[in-house]
């Protein structure tokens, strides 16, 4: 076995412990959620990125496909409770999968006649007509409330009846990881590799012989396949879905934190999909700020490092392996603690913006990371002014010293 193969099995290996481990280290009730939640957001994410990574492909309504695999599912479960249908329940997922295929078939074959600003325009239009209609058919999407069903069917198998939430997070790991090397797997067959060559050059690969439309189609029923798969899941961990699945919110969501991920790396969905859920559900509960505070980081990411999160970290790979974070350590490291003390500084404005302005029937009276301040105190503002002035001015000091040295050094 070669040196490669051995790191990439070791890469998957580390991948499934941590699938496997992830719940043995955190055994709370919100930590099973929250882990079910970020398999299914992996999923979903490696999807969305089958078009936007690896083709090209800027989607802007791509959750309809996850959507229609959740309302499939759920029917399935319906279906299932009232005894129309027999399936087993782990399977449920799969006719997800269908569901978003069906979508993909339909919808796809026009949306993939062309490629750049009119999918993008064609994909935003056909997402929110499918989420209008969804409302107008309420008898099969249930309207606003949703339809809901149990995923508690029938005798156990094998003491396995999903109604535990380590047995459902269980069924989600597993299909994360099958699925994560199913589309890992895709970019590595030939039609993964024409769409990486239709998304470089079409018209080169239209004169070798292939179809750049039939390529950009077959992807995009491969992505909602896999998307519908998500649904699915997500259909079973709820066990209720509404339109909301079907909005242009969930699609921007899927957008956003792959491109702070990195859509340039396979890896970097999964690191957007566990900040996807992370700040949905943690950093939403610390702060109001929390959506100014994505669109922040979303600009940051753009400007400083268009590879996203899984780009920069590479970099530092490589950097850390020719030695280079050996000799500029202090120099990074005074960079790492005034970008954190800058961040301290905008963070506090916002607080005191929010507090005074948004949330002024709370009272003026804050606590940010254990200061107890006031949004009506001239010291908080000035001393938050000052915390952020001093670290940025210090900041590029330090970066304008830092990067002759660092140039120099990656020039060797």
């Amino acid at each position: 076995m070669t040196a490669r193969r051995v790191r990439a099995a070791s890469v998957w290996g580390v991948y499934a412990l941590a699938l496997a481990g992830a719940p043995w280290l955190f055994d709370s009730s919100l930590a099973l959620t929250l882990l079910s939640q970020i398999g299914i957001a992996i999923v979903a994410c490696l999807a969305f990125n089958l078009l936007l990574g690896q083709g090209g492909m800027l989607s802007f309504g791509h959750a309809v496909y996850s959507g229609l695999g959740a309302y499939a599912a759920i029917h399935t479960l319906r279906w299932m409770a009232a005894g129309t249908l027999v399936l087993p329940v782990s399977l449920v997922p799969l006719v997800g999968g269908l569901g978003g295929l069906a979508g993909a078939a339909t919808l796809g074959w026009l949306t993939t006649r062309t490629a750049g600003t009119p999918f993008a325009m064609i994909t935003l239009g056909l997402g929110e007509l499918v989420a209008a209609v969804a409302l107008m058919f309420p008898t099969v999407f249930g309207g606003e409330g949703g339809l809901s069903a149990d995923r508690v069917i029938g005798e156990p198998v094998w003491g396995i009846s999903f109604g535990p939430a380590w047995q459902v997070y269980a069924l989600i790991a597993v299909y994360c990881f099958v699925c994560t090397a199913a589309m890992y797997g895709f970019t590595r067959t030939p039609l993964g590799r024409m769409l990486n060559a239709v998304r470089d050059n079409p018209l080169r690969a239209e004169f070798v012989g292939y179809s750049a439309r039939r390529v950009r189609y077959r992807a995009f029923l491969v992505s909602g396949f896999f998307m519908g798969v998500a649904g699915g899941l997500a259909a079973l961990h709820f066990e209720i879905v509404s339109a909301e699945v079907l909005g242009s919110l969930r699609s921007g969501a899927y957008l956003l934190f792959t491109v702070l991920g990195g859509s340039g790396y396979f890896a970097g969905p999964i690191i957007g999909a566990v900040l996807m859920v992370l700040s949905g559900v943690l950093l939403s509960a610390l702060t109001r700020a929390w959506l100014l505070y994505l669109g922040l980081a979303f600009i940051a990411v753009v400007m400083l490092a268009p590879g996203g999160l899984a780009g920069a970290l590479a970099g530092l790979t490589c950097a850390a392996a020719a030695g280079v974070l050996r000799r500029l350590w202090a120099g990074l490291a005074a960079l790492i603690v005034l970008a954190v003390a800058a961040l301290a500084g905008l963070a506090l404005i916002v607080e005191l913006l929010y507090r005074r302005q948004l949330d002024a029937a709370s009272g003026p009276a804050l606590n940010f990371i254990g200061l107890p301040l006031s949004a009506e105190s001239a010291d908080a503002w000035v001393g938050a002014a000052l915390l952020l002035a001093t670290a940025v001015g210090l900041f590029e000091l330090a970066r304008r010293q830092l990067a002759p040295q660092w140039a120099q050094e990656g020039a060797r």
